[in-house]
């Protein structure tokens, strides 16, 4: 069964944020602070990045075999222009198809019954490989849910000072996190990643 996990680029004080939904060129500077480009599906989107970054990158993408995201953030993006930078299939939780789509596309998914039924629609798109899950309340109600295997954080040198933190309104709290079992030291942000501690 395909692994579920969910990631973010984070400031040094938890926010994944600032208070209006921006903030991103504080958070994403490491996306174009580097000298090793990585193309994505996306023509005009090319990442320069550290090289430990870059590699990062590229693994995280291989591991990966479908995308489970949130309205505000499909919306945030205007749906990426049709299609992913990460090129994978994407099931958007919604409580309504936006006008325009259909319900099942080449590259998008819209699921309106519930966070268990998406996540149970992209293990089918993944073909085995990794469910990534974006997008700070969706990443919450499959934690809630008790679907999530991994917490991956980009931890970026900013404090935003305020603004909205990674599992907002957490109604299990507290949950255990082992790790981290994977750092890499990029320039201008460290990644790491955790595994969700399962009750005994």
């Amino acid at each position: 069964m395909s692994k579920v996990t969910t990631g973010a680029t984070m400031s040094l004080d938890g926010y994944i944020a600032d208070p209006s939904h921006g903030g991103f060129d504080h958070l994403f500077q490491w996306y174009g602070n580097g000298d090793v480009e990585t193309p994505t599906a996306n023509p005009e989107m090319t990442f320069r990045t550290s090289a430990a970054s870059a590699e990062h990158i590229r693994a995280l993408t291989e591991r990966t075999g479908a995308l489970v995201v949130g309205r505000t953030l499909f919306d945030l993006t205007n749906g990426w222009g049709g299609r992913h930078p990460l090129d994978k299939p994407v099931v958007v939780v919604t409580h309504r198809v936006p006008d325009g789509w259909a319900p099942e596309g080449e590259s998008f998914v819209f699921v309106t019954d519930g966070i268990e039924r998406a996540i149970s629609r992209a293990r089918s798109l993944a073909g085995g490989r990794e469910v990534g899950v974006n997008g700070g309340t969706i990443a919450r109600q499959v934690l809630e849910a008790g679907l999530l295997d991994e917490v991956h954080v980009d931890l970026v040198p900013v404090l935003l000072g305020d603004g909205i933190p990674f599992f907002s309104g957490l109604g299990i709290a507290p949950v255990d996190l082992d790790g981290p079992f994977r750092v890499v030291e990029g320039v201008g942000v460290t990644h790491l990643a955790y595994r969700v501690r399962r009750p005994a």
